[in-house]
């Protein structure tokens, strides 16, 4: 699992908790102006929010979205 005190600043991240498919628990988005958007599953137990929200984070550390393979970053994790 991802420690929060080894990632860089994220000053650009917005977080929203939605009402989601109960197949995802969160999804990742890269905006045209740099920044992200994280949409965590609402109907998820607290703590796995938390750790959708730290599995969205080790995707955004690792630039994920250059790629275009998402098994393949996913079996990374």
């Amino acid at each position: 699992m991802l420690d929060l005190r080894s990632l860089p600043e994220l000053e650009d991240v917005s977080v929203h908790v939605i009402n989601m498919d109960t197949l995802v628990e969160e999804q990742v988005v890269k905006n045209e102006d740099g920044s992200y958007s994280i949409f965590i599953n609402a109907r998820l137990s607290t703590n796995r929010q938390r750790e959708a929200y730290l599995h969205a984070l080790q995707h955004i550390y690792r630039d994920d979205f250059s790629g275009s393979d998402a098994d393949a970053i996913e079996s990374r994790m």
